[in-house]
C-alpha cells in the first residue's frame, strides 16, 4: 500500500485476475459479484464475501450478513479495506444502486466496476469504471494521466 496523499494505489494484475475469475463465474450464472480489495504496507488482496445474487435481467447482488461478518472479520492487523470491484452485466458505470450502497464511504476509497460480468477485464484495466470517493460524492476516473494518479495495475 502506498500513502494515498502521495502515491497511487498499486494493485497487482493477479488480485484482478481473481476477481475476473470469480466475476466470470458469477456471470456464467447470469448474476454479478462483487468483492472488497485491502492494502496493507506489505501488499494487497482481494476478499470476496458471502453474497446473494439475482440472475439477469433482474441483475442485483448482496452481500449477506455471513458475508458483512466475513468482511468484517477477514481485515488483518494493519489492513484497510480501499476499494470495492463488482461486475455489471454490460458496460461499466455507477449505477443508482451503486451511489445509494457504496460499501466504503471513505475520502480516497475506491470502486471499481468490471464490464460483461468480469470479462472486460480480460482486456485491461481501462476497460473498467473507476470512481473515487471525495467530499461525499463518487467521482469517475477515466482512463489516463488522473487515474493513474490515483490507482494503476502491475
Amino acid at each position: 500500500m502506498t500513502n494515498p496523499a502521495t502515491e497511487p494505489l498499486t494493485i497487482p494484475a493477479a488480485v484482478l485476475d481473481g476477481a475476473r475469475e470469480f466475476f466470470e463465474e458469477c456471470g456464467s450464472r447470469g448474476c454479478e459479484g462483487t468483492a472488497m480489495i485491502a492494502a496493507a504496507p506489505d501488499g494487497v488482496r482481494l476478499v470476496i464475501p458471502d453474497q446473494r445474487a439475482t440472475p439477469a435481467p433482474y441483475c442485483s447482488v448482496e452481500v449477506t450478513l455471513q458475508g458483512k461478518l466475513e468482511l468484517a472479520g477477514a481485515l488483518r492487523p494493519g489492513e484497510v479495506y480501499v476499494s470495492r470491484i463488482h461486475s455489471h452485466p454490460e458496460l461499466p458505470f455507477h449505477s443508482a444502486t451503486d451511489n445509494r450502497n457504496p460499501a466504503l464511504t471513505h475520502d480516497g476509497a475506491l470502486s471499481i466496476v468490471a464490464p460483461y460480468f468480469g470479462l472486460g477485464l480480460r482486456q485491461s484495466f481501462d476497460c473498467c469504471a473507476v470512481y473515487v470517493r471525495r467530499n461525499h460524492q463518487w467521482v469517475e476516473l477515466p482512463p489516463g494521466p488522473d487515474r493513474d494518479q490515483v490507482v494503476v495495475v502491475r
